[in-house]
């Protein structure tokens, strides 16, 4: 990338989140990052909208947003954790063939695209999915042990969780985009070498990056996202 360039990055949701998952990101980034969040139907401001439950459907949905995000003198990287790494993926190859090249692909919290997940939560019942669900995050969301807001986040983390479970990409070919991976050393649901699949996924530089934390590192705060965006950018 050219030095001295602004970077946009385009930020996708994990299951169950939103794009105020990522309000907090953009002081850290300071004035050379500018920080974008997509939101997925069914939640916060798009709550009233049916969720998406197929990752082609999400990136057909999202991609007009995200080709209005990219700015001729800025750096466009797209980042993803875990559900939002698929996704991020998929509109890396979309926005690619259509012209809008991303500069960098950065995933986080995900095996390689081809890499289903062994252990299903799709079709529990409520409490079991939902005990499934804080296993593979690794982490409890503090809302869905309350009964109300429980009632209504399920629906919607349902749908992500099946988008995300019943996702096989269709294109096989290779990104011409440089990818960065990011896992947590102690991340217990996707492994090194899982991470490091996405070596497959692109014909261009690849790296495989690992920070401190478990499967939700970013939880503690974006400062490891920024910092390899930040060092690719420069």
């Amino acid at each position: 990338m050219t030095h001295g360039r602004r970077t946009t990055l385009v930020c996708l949701p994990f299951a169950g989140s939103g794009a105020s998952f990522f309000r907090s990101w953009g002081p850290p980034a300071g004035g050379r990052v500018e920080v974008v969040a997509l939101q997925l139907p069914g939640r916060e401001r798009r709550i009233d909208d049916e969720p998406y439950r197929s990752v082609s459907a999400a990136v057909d949905g999202l991609a007009p947003e995200a080709i209005g995000l990219a700015v001729p003198d800025h750096s466009l990287v797209l980042f993803g954790h875990s559900l939002g790494a698929v996704l991020a993926y998929e509109l890396a190859h979309h926005l690619t063939n259509g012209g809008q090249q991303p500069d960098r692909l950065v995933v986080s919290g995900s095996p390689g695209p081809w890499t289903p997940r062994e252990r299903r939560a799709t079709g529990l019942p409520d409490d079991e999915f939902v005990l499934r669900v804080q296993e593979f995050a690794g982490y409890t969301h503090e809302a869905l042990a309350n009964q109300e807001m429980r009632e209504l986040i399920l629906p919607t983390l349902r749908a992500d969780v099946e988008m995300h479970e019943n996702y096989r990409p269709d294109n096989r070919a290779a990104l011409a985009v440089p990818i960065t991976a990011i896992r947590g050393r102690d991340d217990h649901l996707v492994s090194t070498e899982q991470a490091g699949q996405w070596a497959t996924a692109t014909d261009r530089d690849f790296m495989l990056v690992e920070v401190p934390g478990g499967h939700m590192y970013l939880a503690d705060g974006p400062e490891h996202v920024l910092r390899q965006v930040e060092a690719v950018s420069a």
